[in-house]
């Protein structure tokens, strides 16, 4: 039995680079570049992890729909093998 096929194991490649990518990826506007720029020069340090926030709440609500839809989508293939097999 094949767990998955070809198509599904490409797609999931495609997803973890696409993810890996965030990581270098500028997500903050101009005006919050600013503040963390000028925070960081004045010798503070809560314009550090700024970016990487910003992109953590950007890729959550992006992973909870993608893990729905894999559920989702393997009950439906579930049932209607079930379906056939009555």
């Amino acid at each position: 039995m094949k767990l998955f096929s070809k198509n599904t194991v490409f797609r999931m490649l495609l997803m973890l680079v696409i993810i890996c990518c965030f990581f270098i990826l500028e997500a903050q506007c101009p005006m919050c570049k600013m503040s963390a720029e000028s925070n960081l020069a004045n010798g503070g340090t809560e314009g550090k992890a700024l970016n990487k926030g910003i992109l953590y709440l950007l890729a959550l609500p992006y992973t909870m729909v993608m893990i729905l839809g894999i559920v989702w989508y393997r009950n439906r293939k579930a049932l209607a093998q079930k379906n056939e097999a009555v």
